[in-house]
């Protein structure tokens, strides 16, 4: 029944993007940032030119378009907020690239680099983000007093998003955050990192419903896709991750309080030289947190360290969590469809909490080898069962 809920509540989505397409395409004014003051030479700050472009489009009752023309256009830390916004539709459209400023530090304290919080039925549609992060991931290399950095794009209290064919390049920290929202759809995506840049995600949900992240590319130094709590209604559908940490649910468990996940389906992906395939994380102390109604369908893992993971017991240098158990509840899991390689010779590890043991974990023809050797698999507190050909030998 959950899952049909969700199929029903995609398809709803869709009808929703559907017609965000008609808006798109009938946006009525266009705002031209050149108008407004911005270069397209990489060099002259343009940040208040975007500012008044968005304030413009805003203003307006119709649906409008913000056109950013080839070219790089310098921004710094800017926040797009949608508290006052007539429009009723804001499509930004991107043909050149965006550029952080060379100095690491200026974006390196701010949270986010462009953000947009509390708006409703935007559109970003093309272009490129580069934030040149790689002088700050150097600084943290050497551990002399960096700044956390930024995330490069976020979304926070909003809805009726979309994210089409957007190049993410080298950000300080996560790329893309969708938080707090509803009704978002990410397509086309491609995200590139290297493969030892740290905190750099892909794509981030949290404390959301209803999002969908398809037909996307993504090479970055941690998660792929890192799923956080209070994620609702995810559907992850032909997406390619590597390099980088997998797809995670969690960390979870960071707070006593904090709300579940649920109704997350993820079909049709490649695992390319990744840490983790599948990864459920949980830190071992007290949460009101849960896991549940989660469906892994058919993958291709080529050389990963940890093709399926459960971890229940993450405790990082001892800190906060010795001699403690997991409270998240995890329940209602499927594999199905899942081959490949393993680069260890475990290729399927569940290793859950004492007090609260995975429940409902099923394993449908899955198919994982070691070296051209049968791989292993091992089992704590883990309940489920198997049905079709499942390789290794499962401990459930």
């Amino acid at each position: 029944m959950a899952l049909l809920m969700f199929r029903l509540r995609s398809l709803l989505l869709f009808i929703f993007l559907v017609s965000l397409d008609m808006n798109i395409s009938s946006a009525k004014i266009s705002y031209n940032v050149l108008t407004y003051g911005a270069r397209p030479d990489g060099k002259t700050d343009s940040t208040q030119a975007f500012q008044d472009a968005w304030a413009a489009a805003c203003g307006s009752t119709d649906s409008t378009m913000i056109y950013i023309p080839k070219g790089r256009y310098l921004l710094g830390a800017v926040a797009f907020t949608g508290g006052k916004c007539k429009s009723p539709g804001i499509t930004i459209r991107i043909d050149g690239t965006l550029v952080a400023p060379e100095d690491y530090r200026i974006l390196g304290r701010a949270q986010n680099w462009l953000s947009f919080e509390r708006v409703s039925g935007v559109s970003i549609v093309g272009g490129a983000l580069d934030a040149k992060g790689s002088p700050l991931w150097d600084c943290k290399a050497n551990g002399s007093n960096c700044p956390a950095g930024a995330t490069t794009l976020s979304f926070v209290n909003s809805n009726n998003i979309r994210i089409d064919g957007l190049l993410s390049l080298n950000s300080q920290m996560f790329h893309v955050v969708i938080y707090g929202c509803q009704n978002v759809q990410v397509q086309g995506v491609r995200v590139i990192a290297a493969g030892d840049s740290p905190n750099t995600d892909g794509i981030h949900v949290q404390l959301s419903t209803d999002v969908v992240i398809t037909n996307s590319s993504i090479e970055t130094g941690d998660d792929c896709i890192s799923i956080g709590p209070g994620t609702k209604n995810l559907w992850i559908e032909r997406v390619s991750c590597g390099p980088g940490h997998g797809i995670s649910i969690g960390s979870l468990a960071k707070t006593t309080e904090e709300p579940g996940v649920q109704n997350v389906t993820v079909k049709s992906t490649i695992f390319s030289g990744t840490t983790n395939g599948f990864r459920i994380k949980s830190w071992a102390r007290q949460s009101t947190g849960f896991v549940r109604a989660i469906r892994f369908i058919g993958a291709t893992m080529i050389n990963v360290r940890n093709p399926i993971i459960i971890d229940q017991n993450y405790c990082p240098h001892n800190l906060n969590c010795p001699n403690q158990v997991s409270g998240v509840q995890i329940s209602d899991v499927i594999y199905q469809g899942i081959r490949g390689t393993s680069a260890t010779p475990v290729a399927i590890k569940f290793d859950c909490s004492l007090k609260y043991p995975c429940t409902g974990i099923r394993l449908q023809d899955v198919n994982l080898t070691y070296s051209n050797k049968q791989a292993r698999s091992t089992c704590t507190n883990a309940i489920g069962k198997t049905s079709g050909q499942v390789q290794p030998d499962i401990c459930l």
